[in-house]
């Protein structure tokens, strides 16, 4: 095997349990913002679209937003140690 990838299988292991599942969390966030960003782009460009086109990203945009709520919310609830550790 590569010593990359047994790094990256070392660098998964550690970071294992709550502290992984929030990275997760937090990486799935950032991507839902940068989507939030050029669907808030599309629907402010000069170019016509069509009454469907921008019904379709205003749609999109709103579920978005939507999802990063939630997300944000779960985020939120996720501590950063177990309780009782230092």
């Amino acid at each position: 095997m590569h010593a990359a990838f047994i790094n990256g299988l070392l660098a998964v292991k550690q970071m294992r349990g709550r502290g992984w599942i929030k990275a997760l969390r937090q990486d799935e966030a950032r991507q839902v913002r940068a989507r939030i960003a050029e669907l808030e782009r599309d629907l402010m460009a000069t170019s016509p679209q069509g009454r469907n086109r921008r019904h379709e990203t205003g749609h999109q945009l709103r579920s978005a937003k939507f999802h990063l709520e939630r997300l944000e919310e779960c985020i939120a609830e996720i501590p950063e140690k177990p309780e009782g550790s230092h």
